[in-house]
């Protein structure tokens, strides 16, 4: 299965794997699933750590590596990912994961979120 994690699971995958619920540390390191992360997720860090928000107290840079490192699929956000973002409902109001939705969406992967307003949203997308 292809599983694009939302920054929180991210965050807690790299750092916090303690945090992470039981059923997403079990998809997470199932070896048959393929583990994406999004330039969003990545960019939500920068901005909330800029604004010294404890729970975003990471360096991407180190972030990213050891994601990539760990086999972890980067995925940019491109312009079908944007405009696909004019489709969704109304649910949520942070743009990162609106975009989030609108890439698993648009690329076929699965969302994983532990997000209760994320996973209110139709489509690809599962609450642990």
């Amino acid at each position: 299965m292809d599983l694009l994690l939302d920054t929180h699971l991210l965050l807690w995958a790299a750092a916090e794997p303690h945090r992470l619920p039981e059923e997403a540390a079990a998809l997470i390191s199932d070896s048959g699933n393929r583990l994406y992360f999004s330039a969003a997720s990545l960019w939500e860090i920068v901005i909330k750590n800029g604004l010294n928000r404890d729970d975003f107290s990471v360096d991407p840079h180190i972030l990213r590596r050891g994601l990539i490192e760990n086999g972890y699929r980067e995925l940019a956000i491109s312009v079908p990912h944007v405009l696909a973002i004019a489709h969704l409902p109304p649910i949520h109001r942070d743009p990162f994961d609106r975009v989030l939705v609108a890439q698993a969406e648009s690329e076929g992967l699965r969302l994983l979120t532990s997000d209760e307003r994320v996973s209110s949203y139709p489509g690809p997308i599962r609450r642990v």
